[in-house]
């Protein structure tokens, strides 16, 4: 019994050794000891041997099934009234003419979008291009071989056996220290001391939980890293791209007051650092909350906010609505590009099918997470354009340099359902067409669009 104590004494003792002087300390000094490079170098090996295995196998077995592609329609490059105008013209048709055969357009449109749409497919994990050795990633896996098998299961225990408890473990250390230590640092007064102390407590756990996560981040263009004072917008995966972009700089968080242990949170971390939270009703006021995020902004001395105008995640594809409140409270805004290496892990956050226990416990079980962080350079409105417009000038630049889809539906559809108003802009879009008005004639015609036969046949 006493042998049995001992052992588990050294290999507790080396345990803690391992957490806290090869991971942790390298941690809080934004050191890396070049051991999850090795990991991340071994990994793609062992990924490609197994890419080129289950190719081969495909060969020998013909009944193995064929991993289907992302898009199953075949979609015309072209808005509305490039196809459509394009068919009137095909059957002849004046301006100002309706045509009952327009209807079919519709329908092909309408039957597209049901087999294969371009919004709830956003919100499912991004599909593979071969397996990852990852159980829940095995949609299309059939026994190919008994080396790839035994790949696999000593995957699972290096995974589940090895990388979840240490991750668990520098995890639980992380959160605690972020807890303390920003309560101790609310205690101080006012002042550059207190500033320079939240900032060190929070880098120092921000990187100790994304060492809890095997994170692998490269970020470039540092020279355009967001400013005090100044609003960083970025692209939104999972509520890890918090701990993702933190671990550069630190940021004030902007959501609603929590209650729990994520209330516990925020609370110690209001002490030491400004944050802007929220109460549920002042959610709803719109106003309230522009007001109490221009006064943060105004203050130059303020971290910058770090907001997600999505609103919503979205699955490592694409960029999907910003909302433009975050473009009317002023001042400048720093674009941030967030793309994940699929191969290694899914990082999307499906909160309709998990909830954050067990989203978190799924992360921790992946390989790795291995980022990338595009810096954009700072953007201001300009003359001319209003939020909607800002918004959107600055989505198409996340999503061009993050190699993302640029879509304009709103992430609210996850959820809810398609908005009146996108049903009427449609309406004024065909309308337009048939009375074959210019580019600027559609946009005053827009207002009186009842007046217009056509929009009155398409109420009907």
């Amino acid at each position: 019994m006493e042998d049995l104590w001992s052992v588990a004494v050294g290999v507790f003792q080396a345990w803690m050794f391992t957490v806290l002087f090869l991971i942790m300390l390298p941690a809080m000094f934004g050191l890396s000891l070049g051991v999850t490079g090795v990991y991340i170098q071994v990994l793609v090996k062992i990924l490609e041997w197994a890419t080129i295995r289950i190719q081969r196998g495909r060969q020998e077995q013909p009944s193995v099934p064929v991993p289907l592609p992302n898009g199953i329609i075949e979609r015309a490059a072209g808005s509305m009234e490039e196809e459509l105008e394009q068919l009137r013209r095909s059957r002849s048709l004046d301006g100002g003419e309706f045509a009952l055969s327009d209807v079919f357009y519709f329908y092909k449109k309408g039957l597209e979008s049901i087999v294969d749409d371009q919004v709830t497919q956003r919100f499912s994990s991004e599909e593979l291009a071969s397996w990852n050795l990852l159980t829940r990633t095995n949609q299309n896996f059939r026994y190919i071989s008994l080396r790839l098998t035994v790949i696999w299961g000593l995957g699972v225990f290096v995974r589940y056996g090895v990388l979840f408890p240490l991750r668990i473990t520098l995890a639980i250390i992380g959160l605690s220290w972020l807890v303390m230590g920003t309560t101790l640092v609310g205690f101080l007064p006012e002042g550059s001391v207190k500033n320079w102390l939240s900032e060190l407590v929070h880098l120092t756990c921000y990187r100790i939980c994304a060492r809890g996560l095997s994170a692998t981040i490269t970020y470039h263009n540092k020279q355009n890293k967001p400013q005090k004072g100044g609003i960083c917008v970025a692209n939104h995966t999972t509520p890890i791209d918090v701990v993702i972009l933190a671990n550069d700089g630190c940021y004030a968080m902007v959501g609603q007051v929590h209650s729990g242990l994520l209330g516990v949170i925020q609370r110690s971390m209001s002490r030491s650092c400004p944050h802007v939270w929220f109460e549920r009703s002042e959610m709803r006021d719109r106003h309230a909350v522009t007001s109490r995020l221009r006064g943060h902004v105004a203050a130059r001395t303020k971290l910058p906010i770090l907001i997600f105008p999505e609103g919503t995640c979205i699955n490592n594809t694409s960029v999907m609505m910003f909302k433009k409140g975050s473009f009317e409270i002023g001042g400048t805004i720093y674009p941030v590009a967030i793309k994940y290496d699929p191969q290694f892990g899914d990082a999307f956050w499906n909160s309709s099918k998990f909830n954050m226990v067990s989203y978190l416990l799924r992360m921790m079980t992946s390989w790795a997470i291995v980022v990338n962080v595009w810096y954009l350079p700072p953007m201001t409105i300009q003359d001319g354009e209003d939020a909607a417009q800002f918004a959107n000038r600055v989505k198409s630049a996340i999503a061009d340099q993050g190699g993302l889809l640029d879509l304009a539906w709103d992430g609210g559809l996850k959820r809810g359902k398609v908005k009146d108003s996108f049903k009427e802009e449609q309406q004024k879009m065909y309308s337009s067409i048939i009375v074959g008005q210019s580019g600027a004639q559609r946009v005053e015609e827009a207002e009186s669009h009842e007046k217009c036969p056509a929009a009155r046949y398409m109420k009907v």
